[in-house]
């Protein structure tokens, strides 16, 4: 168990590390309205991964217990799909754009639109799917609690991932307006953190 809750930990901090739409979105609230409203953001964007981990859980649980192929099939579905996110990196030929106009909302506004962009996010739940049950320890026991285990994992180091970014937003700004090939190698980062998880699902 705790070498997977470890590895799954790494994984996720990688993950939340890499640049993406949200961690951008925090990072582009901070910036323009401080790091009060990129924490708001932030707390919004994970609280909703609590919805996604109960469906996760209650909807993909009985499965994996009956079927020891759908839960191999799951670590190739969550492989090829983190692969597949590799490539669409590698198309946006590395943009890293933080320089979009974020209007002003309360901080209680920002939480729940993190909430409402995570729920009705698609792509959200396709990548619990695909990340999580490769990372269980006892695939053909009881799962539901094992769900729940690494979602609060992914919740707490995500959160945790964000308000760092949050807190040095100011830091972050001034680094990329200084050197502007920084945004290239994030996108390259980005794309060997992808590849680099695939292996590990599929070597867990």
């Amino acid at each position: 168990m705790i070498d997977n809750v470890l590895s799954f930990s790494l994984a996720t901090l990688l993950l939340a590390l890499s640049p993406g739409p949200d961690n951008i979105y925090v990072l582009s609230q901070s910036l323009a309205h401080g790091m009060k409203s990129g924490i708001a953001t932030t707390a919004g964007l994970i609280s909703g991964c609590i919805v996604h981990t109960t469906l996760l859980a209650f909807g993909v649980s009985a499965l994996i217990t009956e079927s020891p192929r759908l839960f191999y099939g799951l670590k190739v579905f969550g492989a090829l799909y983190l692969l597949f996110l590799a490539f669409k990196t590698f198309q946006n030929n590395g943009a890293v754009s933080i320089g979009a106009a974020v209007p002003k909302k309360t901080s209680m506004q920002l939480f729940w639109q993190g909430v409402v962009m995570n729920l009705l996010n698609p792509k959200v739940m396709i990548f619990f799917l695909a990340f999580f049950p490769a990372f269980l320890w006892e695939p053909k026991a009881e799962t539901v609690l094992q769900f729940y285990i690494l979602g609060v994992t992914f919740m707490i180091v995500s959160f945790a991932v964000f308000s760092i970014i949050a807190i040095l937003s100011g830091s972050i700004s001034r680094l990329l307006k200084r050197q502007p090939k920084i945004p290239i190698v994030l996108n390259w980062l980005q794309i060997v953190v992808f590849v680099a998880i695939a292996i590990l699902i599929l070597l867990a």
